[in-house]
Order: structure tokens, then sequence, then C-alpha cells
């Protein structure tokens, strides 16, 4: 099996929209079952929405306006990226985080493309393992994962083709130490960050004042004020999302024990 480390960088902006962010770089480096370097793929995206990128963007990546000019579009690219990804037998992706993969898939539906590739393939979450293997729950960037394991960083930042070799040599020093079982797919979610936080504080709060509600209960007397909930599929996972972590909350060990 080959391991793909990808990143991609996209078109995030500091201000409110409804356009969509799009995938403006995706790297790649191809590892062989022996952790020895393959190849590489690298390629700019010129996106559909925001073509002229602003300041911050151009500021964060060092990605020259000329280059995103003359760039191809997602199709021709995501076309040859999994032409080339198709040139290992098998493999498995690994991301920082899960955020690379979420973009790919939605500028696939955007651009009206089959996403069962993307839903269909595994990828190991390497954010998540560095984190387990350190025993801390606040993310961390890659550079800080180099800079905690002793590796010395090499070419810049937010750019895509250089985050993934940084990420590869944080994937070669803590490989012994991962759990591969951990592989994810990618899942769409229709609540975010802030809500199933939002739900994870108050059921710390419930446990800590011994007032444990049911779901019914929570949602009538807590949630709705708080969150639409008209979306069914967001309701569903929600109280999914609220049962797993009341049954972890319980779990946990009391003060003093």
């Amino acid at each position: 099996m080959d391991y793909i480390i990808l990143d991609i960088e996209f078109n995030g902006r500091k201000f409110a929209s409804d356009l969509p962010m799009e995938v403006i770089e995706i790297g790649a480096v191809r590892l062989d079952s022996s952790l020895k370097y393959k190849d590489e793929f690298s390629s700019l995206i010129k996106p559909v929405y925001f073509s002229k990128l602003n300041a911050f963007i151009k500021k964060k990546t060092g990605i020259p306006q000329e280059d995103i000019d003359v760039a191809a579009g997602f199709r021709k690219v995501i076309a040859d990226f999994i032409a080339w990804l198709n040139l290992s037998e098998s493999y498995m992706l690994v991301t920082w985080g899960g955020e690379d993969l979420k973009r790919i898939v939605f500028d696939t539906r955007m651009h009206k493309l089959d996403d069962s590739h993307w839903m269909a393939a595994h990828y190991f979450d390497l954010l998540k393992g560095f984190l387990r293997y350190k025993k801390v729950t606040n993310d961390v960037s890659v550079e800080a994962a180099l800079l905690d394991l002793g590796i010395e960083a090499t070419g810049a930042a937010h750019r895509a083709l250089d985050d993934a070799r940084m990420t590869s040599e944080v994937f070669r020093r803590l490989f012994d130490e991962l759990d591969f079982e951990l592989k994810q797919q990618y899942k769409d979610q229709f609540s975010n960050s802030k809500e199933r936080r939002m739900i994870k504080n108050a059921i710390r709060s419930m446990i800590t004042q011994k007032k444990i509600q049911d779901w019914d209960s929570f949602v009538s007397g807590f949630l709705a004020a708080k969150i639409d909930l008209t979306d069914e599929r967001k309701l569903a996972e929600l109280k999914e999302h609220f049962s797993s972590e009341l049954e972890k909350a319980k779990q946990q060990p009391k003060p003093g024990n």
C-alpha cells in the first residue's frame, strides 16, 4: 500500500459571503509501504468565484495572482489528480485534519462531478494521530508538530506541496505509533463544530449540576432557542452527538476517585 500525504489550499476569506470557498492548490506526496518517497503531485487551480485573490490569501499563501490567472480549472486538475492517485495499486490518504478532503468533496459537487471516488476513499487524520500520541486535545499546526518532534521545517507554510512534504516527515516519525484501524471515510455533517461544542459544554454543566435531561427536554428547554433545528438531518445528527457525549461524560471518573 502507498501512503498519499495530501494538502490543499483554498480561498478562504475574512468577510461574510454566500459564495463558496474553493480549492486553489493541491499538493501531495506518495510514499511506498516502507515510507520511501516515490513521487509527488502539485497544481494550482483557478477558482470560479473570487478569481482575484484577496490580500489576506496572497499574504498567507504567497501564491502570485499571475499564476492563478493561467491555472487550469478544477475539473481538469481533479481528473489529473485522480489519474495520479490511481498509479498506486492501493493507497491511503493522509491528511492534517479533516478539512482537505471535505473541500475536495464540496468542489467536486459544486462542479457537478461524481463524488463516489472521494466518498469511498479511506483517509487517516494525522492531526488526531499526533494528538493521541502526545495525549493532548488542542489542535496544533504541522509546523508546531515538527518543532515538538525536533524535525527541521523546510519549504513555505501554506503552500500545498511544501505542507504535504512537511506532513510526510511527521508521518514517517510517528508511523509506528499510529493506529490505522482509526482510518476514516468522508461523512457529510449537517451541524457545525460550534453547535456540537455547545452541546458538549451543556452536558458538562448538566453532569456538574446533577440535572441530567433526556433529549426531548434538552431540545425544548435549551437547544431550540439557540440553534435552527428545521433540518431533520441536522436534528438527527445532533441527537446522536448528544447521546454520545452524554455517555462519555457519565463514564468520566468523578473527582476524588
